[in-house]
């Protein structure tokens, strides 16, 4: 079986539409956003543990790197794989369920030094962090480091160059990151959560699949939120940087 033969099997356009439709409500209603995503990102482990292993997700034990307030925990757990959260900051930590979730551990480190001994996890995911911090292919090596021989390491982020790249700054980010920051502020009167050059950085598609490669584990890369014929974007340099919005690598050790 391919490795993405599930996911491309799930990824049509409804589904994209359902969920795109969801970011809007990100900030406003985070429990509803969250709770989408988290029952999409255990689909997706799943489909792509089934197809890298071969083998049932079932008693698995998943690495959560950037989990925040924990939307996902509940919904791995009920998937019955064992949930542990990274999240470095304690205010993120607290916005949610994290403390309240059912099942789960949550731990309070940085991605880039994560306090597990090397392949000690079968699994490890990051959805949509890579893009918020400073280093993010060591945040990548970190998981690759700390993944058995044979498991599963997801790694997710938003494209820099696509329409999502500038988070709630919109598509003001193509004028710069610092200008669309320093925009924001005169609207709104405060900075924006995700702050271009502290908390949100330029990644772009090309280095993640170049960092990818070099790793020698890469399995696989497609387009998160697109339908499936739309994926052959991924291969296409410098339109990938544009169209393809959220980049999904997968790796095993």
């Amino acid at each position: 079986m391919q490795p993405t033969a599930l996911v491309a099997r799930r990824a049509g356009l409804r589904r994209s539409v359902r969920l795109l439709s969801e970011f809007r409500f990100e900030q406003t209603d985070p429990a509803r956003f969250y709770g989408a995503l988290a029952e999409d990102t255990v689909a997706m482990v799943t489909d792509l543990w089934t197809g890298c292993t071969g083998g049932l997700v079932t008693g698995r034990t998943v690495v959560d790197v950037g989990g925040g307030p924990g939307y996902f925990a509940s919904a791995f757990d009920t998937a019955g794989m064992r949930y542990v959260g990274v999240e470095p900051d304690p205010r993120e930590m607290h916005a949610g369920p994290a403390g309240d979730a059912d099942g789960g551990v949550f731990v309070r480190a940085s991605g880039m030094a994560l306090p597990f001994a090397d392949g000690s996890v079968d699994i490890c995911l990051s959805s949509n962090v890579a893009e918020h911090v400073p280093h993010p292919w060591l945040l990548g090596n970190e998981m690759l480091r700390v993944t058995r021989p044979g498991g599963l390491v997801v790694l997710s982020y938003t494209v820099w160059l696509g329409p999502f790249g500038g988070h709630e700054m919109g598509l003001t980010h193509y004028l710069g990151g610092a200008r669309a920051a320093q925009m924001y502020t005169r609207k709104h009167g405060h900075r924006p959560k995700n702050d271009y050059g502290s908390s949100l950085f330029a990644v772009s598609a090309a280095d993640g699949l170049q960092w990818a490669a070099s790793t020698g584990a890469l399995v696989a890369a497609f387009p998160r939120y697109h339908p499936r014929w739309a994926w052959w974007m991924t291969s296409v340099p410098r339109l990938r940087e544009f169209l393809v919005s959220n980049l999904v690598l997968v790796l095993q050790p």
